[in-house]
């Protein structure tokens, strides 16, 4: 196994994986801290912060940290989740230790320069109007809030334009202080890498990060119910859900598993059934959503204000028939897909990098992929059926849909057969 693991003094991990046909390395730091670690007074703050870290450090300008990622001909990214934030690079393999020290710099040296931060507010106020304009992302913001009301886990991870608007930089540092600590941050690299230079490097640039454990969280509270949004579109956005299970669930398989077997993809029984068979939209899918400790489960589509009732009572239809009509032949084709998503990410050097360090913050040790692919392959018809059964049981369904308000009723009528009220 090509994998190594380090722990520094403050908890920080390091792990890296060498691919050993690869130039290139791809790297980046993690945080188990995400809009889900946020106050009532902080909403949208996290992914205020991740902007702001390359809005220039006490060493660095702005300017500088992008000439300078760039004049090795490298790249720099970051991203905020519900429960994550990364920052990532990629470089040259004799790069890493730059890498390293860009990273570290924009996380331990911020500058938060008060015209930095006002500019960079209005980009993403900016930002948060484009989602208002799509509502094929506006739905599923909708979607998570009306399935977690009232707590940070439900919220867009944007925030609005008053709070986004009101963060000082004293907010900033307060919150990067309290939340990126050693135990839930991982430095993970994959590619071109030398594991003993990333330690190395990462110990020397990351020795002010505090090693204070993560605090305990609200554990999430699944809601539910129907959110309808009367917007003048030409076409009906609906998505349609029920709670699922964390990634720690011994279900989580095979609930994932029902998921690719539902609308996993073109040979997917809600693609054949309601696309090629009827007709009724140009898009649908099933997703499942996983987090520490809860999940969501829905299926989206797109459609004609005068084909809601039969799209979304086609769905219903597939939902509360899927435990009975599953197959073998369905499942076996839904895990070669999981099995080609797993290889998949075996071969780039970010999904790699990415990979390893979701598994330190949510499992606290590397997953062996053989591991994994048993996990696949236990899964049975038995196990779909229970997962679909358990899905229908569990809590009552979010339903939120945008569009013209005569095609906002169907879709609720067909919802209410799942127990919608």
């Amino acid at each position: 196994m090509s994998v190594k693991l380090t722990t520094l003094d403050n908890g920080i991990t390091v792990v890296s994986d060498a691919m050993e046909h690869l130039g290139t390395a791809s790297l980046g730091i993690w945080v188990g801290a995400g809009a889900r670690d946020e106050r009532d007074n902080e909403h949208g703050i996290s992914h205020l912060l991740e902007h702001m870290a390359f809005k220039g450090t006490r060493r660095r300008s702005a300017r500088h940290i992008a000439e300078e990622i760039e004049q090795v001909g490298g790249d720099i990214n970051a991203a905020t989740s519900v429960e994550q934030t990364s920052y990532n690079v990629r470089v040259l393999g004799e790069d890493v230790p730059l890498g390293v020290d860009i990273l570290a710099d924009i996380l331990t040296e911020p500058a938060f320069a008060p015209d930095e931060l006002e500019r960079e507010k209005n980009v993403i106020v900016q930002e948060i109007g484009a989602v208002m304009d799509t509502p094929d992302d506006l739905v599923f913001d909708l979607f998570q809030e009306q399935a977690f009301p009232d707590q940070a886990v439900g919220r867009s991870i944007l925030g609005t334009p008053t709070t986004v608007r009101g963060f000082s930089s004293d907010q900033l540092g307060a919150y990067l202080g309290r939340t990126y600590r050693g135990p839930r941050m991982v430095v993970s690299a994959a590619g071109a890498v030398d594991h003993d230079i990333l330690v190395e490097e990462a110990a020397r640039r990351l020795t002010s990060i505090g090693a204070a454990e993560k605090p305990d969280l609200p554990a999430a509270t699944y809601g539910g119910g129907a959110r309808l949004t009367a917007r003048d579109l030409e076409q009906v956005h609906v998505l349609l859900g029920l709670e699922g299970v964390a990634f720690t669930d011994p279900g989580f398989h095979a609930l994932q598993v029902l998921s690719n077997v539902l609308g996993g993809g073109m040979s997917s029984r809600l693609f054949q059934d309601i696309r090629e068979e009827r007709g009724l939209c140009y898009s649908i899918y099933a997703f499942h959503w996983s987090y520490t400790d809860t999940g969501l489960f829905g299926i989206y589509a797109g459609t004609d204000e005068g084909d809601v009732g039969e799209l979304t009572h086609a769905i219903v239809d597939q939902l509360e028939t899927i435990e009975s009509q599953v197959d073998e032949r369905e499942v076996a084709r839904a895990k070669a897909q999981m099995k080609v998503g797993l290889f998949a990410a075996l071969e780039s050097s970010g999904a790699r990098a990415d990979q390893l360090a979701r598994q330190i913050l949510g499992f606290g040790r590397i997953i062996p992929v053989e591991e994994i692919v048993a996990r696949i392959e236990a899964v049975d018809v038995d196990a779909v059926r229970g997962a679909a059964a358990g899905l229908l049981a569990r809590a009552r369904p979010t339903l939120t849909v945008i569009g013209p308000k005569q095609g906002l009723d169907p879709a609720v009528k067909a919802a209410e057969r799942l127990g919608l009220n």
